[in-house]
Parts: C-alpha cells; structure tokens; sequence
C-alpha cells in the first residue's frame, strides 16, 4: 500500500517538477529577451530558445550596454535572494544536498519562487552560469513543498526532494536517466548513492521526460552526427591525454570557484551589491569573449560542429572558468553544470584540433569528463552527456577518459592537500559522514545501552541527535549525567573495565573513526582527532574538557556552511 502511494506521488511530484522546470524557461526566454537582445542588441545562442539550441547569427556587441544590464540583473538578483532567500544564493545543488543530510529535506517554500526567478534574471542578462543549479534547488524545493502538503516522514520528504530534482533536471535537460542517477549521487563525493531511491527519481524522471516530449519535442539538448565512434589506438591514446587535461581542470575549478566566493565574502559591503560586482567583471570579459555569456549552449553546438578555431577554443577555457567564477561565487544565481560543460568541449576541441580528430568526438568525451571529474559525479554525467547529445556509441570511451579524470582529480586533491574537493561543497564522502544517517545509528547504539543510559528514543529525537553530532551540545539525562559527542585533541590512555572502557571517570560509549563507528574493544589507544561519544557525570566531564573539541570535525561541516552562509547574509 505505501509504494503505490509513493508511486503515486512521485508520478504528480514529476509532473510538477517538469512544469516548474518550464516556467523557469519561459522566465528565462522573456529576460533574455527584453535585456540582452532588446536593450544591449546581442543575442547568445542558447537566448532565444533555450531547448532547441539553433545555429544563429550573433548582433555586434555594444560592450557597455552587455555591462550594464549585466549589472542591472546582479543588482535584482543579489536583492531578491538576500532579501528574501539567502539560501538560494549561488549554484542551487549545494543547498538541496545540505538539505537532503541535515535539515531532512526540509527546504523553505519561498526558495522556489525566488531561486526560478533570481537565476532568471542573472542568466538571462547575460550572467556566465546554467540551469542545472536553479533546477535542482526549486524543483526539489518543489518536492519538500509537496512533503508539507501531504504530512510526510522525514524519510518521504527527503525522498521527495530527490524525485523533484530528478524531474526537473530532466524536464530541462531531457536526460532521464542520467539526471535520475545524478539526483541520487550528487549527495556524496565517493562511489555512493541513495539505492533506495532510485527506483523512483527514475519514474520522477521519466515521467517529466515524457510531459516535456509532448509538449516541446522529443529532440536531445545538441545535435550530433550519427554512429559516432573511436576505432584507433592513436584515438584512445589522445582520449587519455584528454582525462589527464579533464583530472587537472577537475581539480582547478572547484579551487577557483570556491575561493573567489571566499574573498567575496570578505568584502565589507551588504552582500545584495556583491552579484553586481561579478556581473561587472563578467563584462569586462565579455568584451574580448563574449562567448563567455549566458549558459553557453550554443557556442557548446558551434565547437561540436567545428565552428569555433583552435586559438578560441583554448581561450575559453581560461575565460568560461573565469567568467561563470565571477557569475556565481558572488552570490549570483545559476549552476556550474553548463560552464563546466563549456570548459570540457573546448578542452576536447583543442586536443581534436590539436591531434586532427573529430571535433565533435572530443567535444562530446570532453564535456563529460570535465563535469564528471570536477562535481564527482562520474556515472551520472556520463550518461547525462550521452543523453544530451544522443552520442550513445561513444559509451564506451567516454567512459574510459571520465573514469581516468575522475581518478586523477581525487588522488591530486588528495595529493596537495586541497581544500576544496568538489565543485558541489555539500557533499560528503559517503553515508558514514552523512548525519541524516548517522542519526539512526546513534539512536541504534543508544537503544543497546538503553539499561545503563537512562533515555528513551522518544526523548532524543532526531533534532537533538544532530545537535548532538553538529554541535557538541550535552544532552542532560534524567539522573544528572551528561551525554556528548566530542573530538579528541591528544592521545588518551583509557582504561578497560569488564566491556567497558572508562577516562576519569567517563564511560566512552562508542567511537568513530575513519568513517566508522567502533566499540570500545575494537580499538587500542583513543588517538588524536578520534570522535567519542561519552557518558558520565558532570564532574567527570569537567575533568576531561580540555582533552575534547565539542565540535566534530566530522558531522559539523553542513552546519558550519549553513552558518556561515547566513552570517554572509545578514541575518544573524
């Protein structure tokens, strides 16, 4: 009975995604329309009709003009999401991921408006970024909507906010498929997804595929040529010189990115002016590159067509990194997918042109392997680009050089020791570092000790098991004592009692360790920057405080970017 309800469910959530995700385009269309093309007379090729991608002519630029309505949309859109929603800032995935493993999917109704119009605004003016970003953030805003409508579990909501992402990224992109694996994985930055939910991000999927296809057409995101393949070893070879150029660019963007937002932040001015600061640096590009604008779609066609010369291509790739940099880590509102799509087919291009294969081969393979490397999201892009492009015989050595990038951004970022992994900063490793997760393996680990912790699982409730992890906030029992969940800041020297290991007094319960959660048995010495959770009273816990950060490093990471990102806000 509950799976034909969820079925049901997920049928209407799907058809409401792919509305969204239409209403979304038409805002877009009418944006571009009256700001780009009327006002600054130029006109990006993915402007005008954002599904069909046609070949178009490009009006000459008027370079202040691209400026100043570049900078009139940062200024609406930085007004509209610090306003109103500062979560909606930026790309849009990372927000839905934080939701999904910390707030359990709960996402606030007027995200939704405000991201489908905010990102409007800044793509349609001309702002370097895509649509998977918004996409993902108000369709599966729209599925947590739907979870208040019908009462739902936490479980339900966060598995409606897949199902809305997944319907609207494919309402959008007309990848089904893909888009229904890329909403399950996106969630952790390893080989991890949410297998339960699968089965219905692609129903969700699908069936936003087939109410898009009927009302819009059934054609993929670009054109290709037909049977498409790679049948050289001198081919092969030149596709590993792609992965290895697709690893390293997977290792800049998510740097680059990330710490442009960093010194945004840092700029001492309301943050409502800081899209309109990007917008202008954007512009400034825009007028050597103006291919730099907008989604870029079009001039995505241009170089799988072999329009575009080697000199630009290469050229791009610097000035599209730069450009949606400027978009987006400002406060701007649109996705990474479609820059980083951008990147890949000019890095494919180049080799191509370089080596003299088929542009349209390289393009394809590098637009995967960028995108795949960089968001680790290796299987789900993989697909995606296929889907997109109708490129199904390429299969197989696309796969090869995503998987080559995709291994190599890992073991560089874990090489140099970098800060910032990923081009989606809500991800976490795997479902051991996830706290929707670890909730319920604390609340089993509690429940066995339920005869010498006196609590019930009635009394620690999911928002207090989060503070728990987050934040190091003590839970007071009903007979005095304290139960917490702290790092280690030196080695300690436990002491063994029966089963039971003890540190002046405190009893540690369990321990989590490299993404494990160990008895007390299964270990020798508690070493430095182990996670304990400890049960004792307040005098031992005093004695024991400063051997203790009452922060995880673990689990308060979400909370930590949820924070800051309101602080940047104003709003606390």
């Amino acid at each position: 009975m509950r799976k034909t309800r969820l079925i049901i469910d997920t049928i209407i959530i799907g058809l409401i995604g792919a509305a969204s995700a239409q209403i979304f385009v038409y805002f877009l269309k009418l944006v571009g329309k009256y700001s780009l093309q009327l006002i600054a007379g130029y006109t990006p090729p993915d402007v005008i009709d954002i599904l069909k991608q046609p070949s178009m002519l490009h009006n000459p630029l008027h370079p202040l003009l691209i400026i100043i309505v570049l900078v009139i949309g940062g200024l609406i859109s930085g007004f509209l999401v610090y306003t109103f929603a500062p979560e909606a800032e930026g790309h849009g995935t990372d927000t839905a991921v934080r939701a999904f493993h910390r707030t359990g999917g709960y996402i606030r109704p007027i995200v939704t408006p405000i991201k489908i119009i905010a990102s409007a605004i800044t793509i349609g003016t001309g702002g370097s970024a895509g649509r998977e970003g918004p996409t993902a953030l108000f369709s599966s805003g729209v599925g947590s909507i739907y979870a208040n409508f019908r009462h739902s579990t936490l479980e339900e909501r966060r598995l409606f906010v897949l199902i809305g992402m997944a319907s609207g990224l494919s309402a959008i992109f007309r990848a089904p498929i893909g888009t229904s694996i890329f909403a399950v994985s996106v969630l952790y930055s390893g080989m991890e997804f949410e297998s339960n939910a699968l089965i219905y991000t692609l129903l969700g999927s699908i069936v936003a595929y087939i109410a898009t296809g009927f009302t819009l057409g059934w054609h993929p995101i670009f054109e290709t040529a037909p049977n498409l393949e790679v049948t050289t070893l001198l081919g092969y070879a030149h596709l590993i010189l792609l992965g290895i150029l697709s690893g390293i660019i997977g290792v800049i963007l998510p740097n680059i990115f990330y710490y442009t937002r960093d010194l945004f932040h840092k700029i001492n001015i309301p943050p409502h002016f800081k899209p309109a600061i990007g917008a202008l640096g954007v512009g400034i590009i825009a007028i050597f590159l103006p291919q730099a604008l907008g989604g870029g779609y079009g001039w995505i066609q241009d170089a799988i067509d072999g329009k575009i010369a080697l000199d630009l291509m290469a050229m791009l790739i610097i000035g599209k990194m730069l450009a949606f940099t400027l978009t987006v880590s400002s406060g701007g509102s649109g996705g990474v997918f479609a820059p980083s799509l951008f990147v890949g087919a000019m890095a494919g291009g180049t080799i191509a042109e370089l080596f003299h294969h088929n542009v349209a081969i390289y393009s394809i393979i590098g637009m995967a392997s960028v995108f795949g490397a960089a968001a680790r999201a290796p299987i789900a892009t993989l697909i995606m680009v296929l889907e997109m492009t109708g490129g199904y015989t390429l299969l197989a050595p696309t796969a090869l050089t995503v998987i080559l990038a995709y291994v190599l951004q890992i073991e560089l970022t874990k090489k140099l020791n970098l800060k910032y992994k990923s081009l989606y900063e809500a991800q976490v490793e795997d479902k051991s570092f996830s706290p929707v997760h670890q909730i319920e393996t604390l609340k089993n680990i509690i429940a066995c000790h339920a005869k010498s912790i006196p609590i019930s699982l009635k009394e620690i409730n999911d928002k207090n098991i989060l503070r728990l992890l987050e934040s190091g906030v003590p839970i007071k029992l009903s007979n005095g004592n304290m139960l917490f969940f702290g790092t280690l800041t030196k080695k300690l020297e436990a002491k063994n009692i029966g089963d039971e290991l003890f540190y002046k007094g405190a009893r540690i319960i369990y321990i989590f360790k490299n993404g494990e959660w160990l008895h007390p048995l299964e270990i020798d010495t508690l070493e430095e920057g182990d996670e304990i959770l400890i049960y004792g009273p307040p005098s031992s816990i005093k004695l024991i405080k400063d051997h203790l950060k009452y922060v995880s490093e673990t689990f308060s990471k979400l909370r930590e970017q949820h924070l800051k990102q309101l602080e940047h806000a104003g709003k606390i």
